[in-house]
């Protein structure tokens, strides 16, 4: 059996998806493009600003959960344009915390809302 996690504080669903879901010890969450929650608009200006909005989702989601980016232990990161995958990568190294969380960055012809970026976790409450 699983539970709902959600938070208003994150970018709302654009599909028939939970933001996240718990199963035991764990917490998986959706993916989460660059959506500005207090406006609903796509942060596109540069990657980095997008990897930080998708992040700043994510983290949100897990504080509904009582937890942090501390307790995640997988990370998948889906970019439309390999040129991006520095700027997502220095970004994310300033915003998760050591040690790295096991994490696989995979490019895709496009992404909800015209995203350049997008970011799901699974956490463990124990980590």
């Amino acid at each position: 059996m699983s539970d709902r996690i959600s938070s208003s504080d994150a970018a709302a669903p654009v599909a028939a998806y939970s933001q996240a879901v718990s199963a035991g010890d764990l917490v998986f969450v959706s993916g989460q493009i660059p959506m500005d929650p207090a406006t609903g608009e796509l942060v596109s200006q540069s990657v980095e600003a997008a990897t930080r909005q998708s992040l700043r989702n994510v983290e949100r989601i897990l504080q509904a959960a009582e937890l942090s980016l501390e307790h995640v232990v997988k990370a998948t990161v889906f970019l439309i344009d390999s040129a991006d995958y520095g700027g997502m990568d220095q970004t994310y190294r300033e915003i998760m915390p050591e040690p790295f969380p096991a994490r696989e960055a995979v490019f895709v012809a496009g992404l909800p809302k015209g995203a350049r970026v997008e970011i799901s976790v699974i956490a463990h409450r124990n980590r």
